[in-house]
């Protein structure tokens, strides 16, 4: 009987320990879930950013494309704003809202690629790639060793021609008797 009495007497406070555990394991079980909600808010904020302004850059892009080609003759006032009027339009028609700093410096960063991808050309164009340079250097090389090697060839068929000629290596016998030559000298 005592073991009834005492059970029914710590019987409360079993329930109160067991019912506020239970509170507290709830509390940090939803404090972990709005945590958790919180965290993938941000993630997904970041990620919809993200997908926005990649649009806007594009829509930027095309802007300055058709303001740089279908207003060829206008300054580039005009031209950034029919950019920009252009853009606004397709932003708004998207569901995106833009202000205009944002929208122009968008444009002005289209721009600046723009002019720096010409630029990039244009050097390009202006100096030959190396392989080029290597190739035509060669064939210039070659050349010249090709009419340094006849020159040369030239220059010594002259030599060989002419020294046999002037300049003996050794004395040649001479044939004629004594004799003979006294001969002819006295007949003379």
């Amino acid at each position: 009987m005592q073991t009834q009495t005492i059970i029914e007497n710590v019987q409360p406070y079993v329930n109160t320990i067991v019912t506020a555990a239970a509170g507290v394991l709830t509390a940090f079980v939803l404090g972990g879930l709005n945590k958790l909600k919180t965290k993938v808010n941000v993630w997904l904020e970041a990620r919809t950013t993200a997908a926005q302004r990649e649009v806007i850059h594009k829509v930027a892009g095309e802007a300055f494309a058709l303001a740089q080609t279908a207003f060829k003759e206008a300054g580039g006032e005009r031209k950034l704003q029919e950019a920009l009027q252009y853009a606004s339009l397709t932003l708004t028609s998207q569901g995106i809202v833009v202000s205009q700093v944002e929208l122009r410096s968008a444009i002005e960063k289209a721009y600046l690629e723009y002019k720096a991808k010409t630029k990039a050309v244009l050097a390009t164009e202006a100096q030959p790639n190396e392989e080029a340079a290597q190739a035509a250097a060669k064939e210039a090389v070659s050349g010249l060793a090709a009419k340094l090697n006849d020159f040369l060839a030239q220059a010594a068929a002259e030599v060989a021609s002419v020294v046999p000629t002037q300049v003996h290596s050794e004395p040649e016998p001479i044939s004629a008797s004594v004799e003979a030559v006294q001969a002819a000298v006295i007949a003379e």
